[in-house]
């Protein structure tokens, strides 16, 4: 028997195709994935590389020349088939007629093309624009003409879109269609109509159109029409047919100035048997034929759950060019919202509105303000306060209302679209007795508010706001419809 000790064995046998190379410093052989990242990055860094040294010699050369007399010939805009050429000459016309040409240069071209530019986008025809200097192709041209050609892709068209709505305590469906550079001049033309719970239709007709080179300056003419019922709070069902000319300058954020005509034909009608005597003088047709001027600044973050920033709107109406009403109008709302600490913010609000008839005759019933709501005196019914005819509310010639709002994030879920709110509401709406001095409705309005409080929560749903609060009125006039417990609201403007 043989020692196992001596016992000859076969070393293992390496196979034949085995890698044996060792791999260089900063090689990746092993895992394709890493090489195919690896080599994309040093690609990426190359590229990188060559577009700033191309970017930094194209700097150097524009500076260099900056001083370089040039004279902008004529302005080229190739990709908008469907756009007047008329209409963009006449946006480009001043860029082209400078008074001292010989004082132009490569750097007033370039900011020429940096206005224009910026022009064609605000028309909101223009998906994207690019612009590149080339030499002026006209045989007359002399030495140092240069034109700019922009490249440019026209939007589409055609938009239309049906949808479900939520806003103002109101539910509904609406189809709305919208043509952009309907003329070929920047015309915007939009047909809106929708149905809902309260009002029942509503449709709207519009067209615009810049009347400026600026764009600064819009007009538009529309048609509009709309069957509400009023029933949950002054036993009528309301119809209005008119028509509106606008002329609107500026931007919210600089002011946004508003010149209005406004002719319409109203109906209060369809009484329910329970309606007032007050209600049924109100019933019937009036026409009115009024000029308006609004003016607004809106500095927040965001309109419908701003964290900071201001809004401030003024509107003054004259009605008394023809028809049944004769009054003027006077409303104003601001809204200031500043953070507190991180995820917590406070704001307040106010408004305030004035009506003086300018006859003998009382302001028809539509013209008349309305007070309360879950976007207005939280935890009173919507427009249920003011003066009353039993079950009717017959709306006010003077009111304010001020809130004060507290809004938190939900305690680490900061990203959340649901807040935290807590809120204390005032106001108060009253009709004016002209047989005494206006100061005296006006002492006795402001030191007899209504005032309620509440907790809830805030929801931001596609550009509307959702409130659920919990509440109730500390103090609320005789007649004024209140709401104790929950409250549900929705719209775009809360007080």
């Amino acid at each position: 028997m043989s020692d196992p000790e001596f016992e000859l064995t076969t070393p293992p046998l390496r196979p034949p195709l085995h890698d044996s190379s060792s791999p260089r410093d900063g090689e990746i052989v092993v895992d394709l994935s890493k090489l195919k990242k690896w080599q994309e990055e040093r690609i990426a860094r190359r590229l990188r590389g060559e577009y700033e040294s191309a970017v930094l010699h194209l700097a150097e050369v524009v500076n260099a020349n900056i001083e370089t007399h040039m004279r902008l010939a004529a302005v080229r805009i190739d990709g908008a088939p469907k756009t007047r050429s008329s209409f963009l000459g006449w946006l480009v016309q001043p860029y082209l007629d400078k008074p001292n040409p010989e004082t132009q240069t490569l750097g007033t071209v370039l900011n020429d093309a940096r206005s224009i530019g910026s022009l064609l986008q605000e028309t909101d025809i223009f998906e994207s624009v690019y612009a590149k200097v080339e030499r002026s192709r006209e045989p007359t041209a002399q030495h140092g003409d240069v034109e700019l050609v922009f490249k440019a892709k026209e939007r589409p068209r055609m938009y239309l879109k049906t949808a479900t709505e939520l806003g103002n305590s109101e539910a509904g469906a609406s189809a709305t269609c919208r043509v952009r550079n309907a003329f070929g001049g920047a015309e915007a033309f939009e047909a809106h109509l929708a149905f809902g719970t309260t009002t029942r239709v509503a449709y709207n007709a519009s067209l615009s159109a810049p009347l400026t080179r600026s764009l600064a300056t819009r007009g538009e003419l529309s048609v509009f029409g709309f069957e509400r019922d009023n029933t949950p709070f002054c036993s009528a069902f309301e119809g209005v047919r008119g028509v509106r000319a606008v002329v609107r300058n500026g931007t919210l954020r600089t002011g946004l100035h508003e010149l209005a005509y406004e002719g319409v034909l109203r109906h209060v009608g369809n009484l329910q048997a329970s309606a007032s005597v007050s209600m049924r003088e109100a019933a019937g047709l009036s026409a009115k034929s009024a000029l308006s001027h609004t003016w607004t600044r809106d500095t927040r973050d965001d309109s419908i759950t701003g964290t900071r920033g201001a809004y401030v709107r003024l509107a003054n109406e004259f009605a008394g060019l023809g028809g049944d009403a004769h009054f003027f109008k006077s409303e104003a709302a601001t809204q200031l919202v500043r953070p507190l600490l991180p995820g917590v913010s406070l704001s307040f609000a106010a408004r305030a509105g004035a009506l003086w008839p300018l006859g003998p005759m009382r302001v028809p019933f539509p013209d008349r303000f309305q007070l309360g709501g879950p976007t207005s005196v939280r935890m009173f019914r919507t427009s249920s306060m003011g003066p009353h005819d039993g079950p009717d509310s017959l709306g006010g010639d003077l009111f304010w209302s001020a809130g004060l709002s507290l809004i938190s994030d939900i305690p680490r879920k900061p990203h959340w679209p649901v807040k935290l709110h807590g809120f204390l509401n005032a106001g108060r709406l009253d009709s004016v007795d002209r047989a005494k001095p206006f100061q005296d409705s006006l002492v006795s309005t402001l030191s007899k508010p209504s005032v309620s409080v509440g907790l809830g929560i805030v929801y931001r749903l596609q550009g509307i706001r959702i409130e659920m609060n919990f509440g109730l009125p500390v103090i609320a006039a005789k007649a004024e419809g209140t709401r104790k417990g929950f409250q549900l609201g929705v719209g775009m403007e809360f007080l």
